[in-house]
């Protein structure tokens, strides 16, 4: 219970600070934005994301993912348990994030920021939603074939697509987005929700740690495809420790 309202109070001190950060963060990364942010370049954009995709960048966080994912499996029963809860309060906290994670609700703050940025004549708004959706999309096309070939079932026995988790996929791909156009000090919140997100999963007994694990790599991966605009930067995938504790592991990756 202890470590749960840590995570949660963490947070949301991340949600605070985020709120009191100047708008034009000096450390942002800053993308350079395109001259045109229409559906064609949007297509276009895919059509390069699935080249850039088989990068050696990709394949070494992909490795990492894979390599935590199995260190963590002989604890997926344990942390599961110890994650799940009939405190009320705990329950009500997790309950949005099934929604916030999900590839619907994902994809619609991703268009609505896009169609914003359209609307209005804001570039780098349109450019940073455009971002947002290719992720979501190289992110789904990936988690999707790998449930049906692994056929993992879930923990709670509802089906046999458990592994990646969609939810850590999906907005650990938002994160690492968001990283890249507005700097770390919003990555905090963005990767904060992203691990709420990933340890609801669990929690709700849906996933196990090694789906979550993975399924944020996924994510990464994504979302440092549809960015390769600039300097290096760092990437966070969540991980788990023997005793069910929960932790985030920090790579250095290059563009």
């Amino acid at each position: 219970m202890r470590m749960r309202c840590l995570v949660v109070g963490v947070a949301t001190l991340l949600l605070a600070a985020s709120m009191l950060c100047a708008q034009d963060d000096p450390d942002a990364k800053k993308p350079p934005t395109p001259e045109h942010t229409g559906i064609h370049a949007l297509a276009r954009g895919l059509g390069e994301d699935y080249k850039n995709l088989w990068s050696l960048d990709n394949f070494y966080v992909a490795g990492l993912g894979g390599g935590f994912a199995l260190a963590v499996a002989p604890w997926d029963q344990s942390t599961n348990e110890h994650l799940r809860s009939h405190y009320d309060v705990v329950n009500d906290i997790y309950a949005p994030a099934k929604y916030y994670g999900g590839t619907i609700v994902q994809v619609s703050l991703s268009i609505g920021t896009y169609a914003v940025g359209r609307i209005y004549d804001m570039p780098k708004v349109s450019h940073f939603g455009m971002d947002l959706l290719r992720a979501q999309i190289i992110s789904e096309s990936i988690v999707e074939p790998l449930k049906f070939a692994v056929g993992r079932e879930r923990p709670d026995g509802s089906n046999h697509q458990s592994f990646p988790s969609g939810h850590a996929a999906a907005t650990f791909a938002a994160a690492t987005v968001i990283e890249r156009h507005l700097g770390w000090k919003y990555a905090a919140l963005g990767y904060a929700l992203a691990a709420y997100v990933a340890s609801s999963r669990m929690h709700d007994n849906v996933h196990y740690a090694s789906d979550v694990v993975f399924g944020s790599a996924i994510g990464v991966i994504a979302g440092r495809t549809v960015t390769q605009h600039g300097a290096a930067n760092w990437t966070f995938v969540p991980t788990t420790t023997p005793n069910g504790g929960i932790g985030i592991l920090a790579v250095h990756v290059g563009p």
